[in-house]
């Protein structure tokens, strides 16, 4: 086992040609010659490692990431049969390999290249060619956001960097639900630059998976949770697959509150009481069946027909935070839905919107109306009608919170 020695400096140091190096963390590493136990030893004595990297005379190989470890040694049997065997068996052959000079710019265009992967696993840091130390998705954004602080214009250069990294990572999703449903729309505003409210949607031979999520705050710090909720949600949908959206959520809750140090250590004293609300839904395209969870987020149904609304409503347990309990599981709701349904999931942004004569909020009935009175039009219309209607009722208010809406038409398969 090695410890890589690197300098890390501050990541605000003003005037500073900043590079990964910078960014790189003394961290164990495995032989490749080492065993599972021996992974299991390192993780266990090191419970702030997300990843540790394996090497090959000193020159790394791959990544093991910790909650995928330890999801497949928990399994039945699996520390029999593992326990002996080479370190490789639960390797990621493949990791993000970054060389210590290169620039801060570089490592966030090749971190946004190689996906989100990058940004949950981290990335190994060399020095030619040999182990130097890891890095981790959320130092980069920090890096990002702080880079040339000093001034006002710079800082907003950097937040803007940031919003081009956000945007990739939302690209995907938005790109799989344009060529997967021929009558949906997402729309996404956040209230500043950057925001926290994030969005997941996959396309399957069986049906889609889609995700809806509030992040607290926004800004910079809601786009931190953003990325570590979404990169949660990532990882889960790789252990579990997309067909459970109850486990999903009970994933993740217990990821984000892993992560921001909400399993209370040896002084009771949580490091954030920060979470996120949270739609997960899969819809079975051959049996027209919505699975729904909700963690203080509702999915509004419109049936063809009918004259109202059908809500599903969220628990009213929110995923992370203090209060939230680690094992807690969320149920899943089942519904037909017949083609021609409309679906409608928001944020409370739209909703909690102060306005109006009297300044008080727009509210879900509002929002149901105006999908209602245009209900034959395509859901990018419902979309526009319902911008257009919120900054009507906004007026002169300030814009209190992100915006984040999906609405889709079921079709038949």
């Amino acid at each position: 086992m090695h410890a890589a020695l690197s300098p890390f400096r501050r990541p605000d140091t003003p005037g500073d040609h900043r590079c990964a190096g910078d960014l790189s963390q003394d961290m164990p590493t495995i032989d490749v010659s080492g065993t599972n136990s021996t992974v299991m030893e390192i993780f266990s004595s090191r419970r702030d490692m997300t990843s540790l990297a394996v090497v090959e005379g000193g020159r790394p190989i791959g990544l093991i990431n910790r909650n995928i470890f330890l999801s497949q040694m928990s399994k039945p049997f699996h520390r029999e049969l593992y326990d002996k065997k080479s370190c490789i068996a639960f390797m990621d052959k493949e990791p993000l390999i970054v060389d210590a000079n290169m620039s801060i710019e570089q490592l966030t265009f090749k971190t946004v290249e190689f996906g989100e992967k990058a940004l949950a696993d981290g990335f190994i840091v060399t020095r030619e060619g040999h182990f130097a130390g890891l890095g981790n998705g959320l130092q980069l954004m920090r890096a990002v956001a702080a880079m040339q602080a000093e001034k006002n214009r710079q800082i907003m250069q950097s937040i803007e960097y940031a919003s081009v990294i956000q945007r990739a990572m939302l690209r995907v999703s938005r790109e799989a639900l344009t060529g997967t449903l021929q009558d949906a729309t997402l729309v996404w505003q956040p209230r500043d630059v950057v925001g926290g409210d994030f969005y997941h949607f996959a396309a399957h031979p069986d049906g889609w998976f889609g995700a809806v999520a509030d992040c607290t705050g926004h800004g910079v710090p809601g786009a931190f949770m953003t990325l570590i909720a979404s990169s949660a949600l990532s990882k889960a949908l790789e252990q579990l697959g997309p067909r459970d959206p109850a486990a999903l959520l009970s994933a993740v809750n217990r990821s984000v509150k892993g992560l921001l140090g909400q399993v209370h250590g040896v002084d009771e004293t949580p490091e954030s009481d920060d979470g996120l609300d949270a739609a997960f839904f899969w819809f079975d395209a051959a049996r027209h069946e919505l699975r729904f969870a909700g963690a203080r987020i509702a999915v509004h149904i419109l049936r063809p027909g009918a004259e109202k609304f059908e809500s599903l409503a969220g628990q009213r347990m929110g995923v992370g935070y203090v209060d939230s309990h680690e094992d807690y599981a969320w149920s899943e709701t089942r519904t037909e839905l017949p083609p021609g349904s409309l679906m409608f999931i928001t944020t409370d942004g739209l909703t909690d919107q102060i306005g109006g004569p009297r300044k008080i909020a727009f509210g879900k009935r509002r929002a149901c109306e105006v999908i209602l009175a245009h209900r034959d039009a395509s859901a990018i219309d419902i979309g526009e009608k319902l911008k257009q209607a919120l900054a009507q009722w906004q007026g002169v208010q300030v814009r209190r919170d992100d915006v984040t809406l999906f609405c889709a038409r079921i079709q038949e398969h």
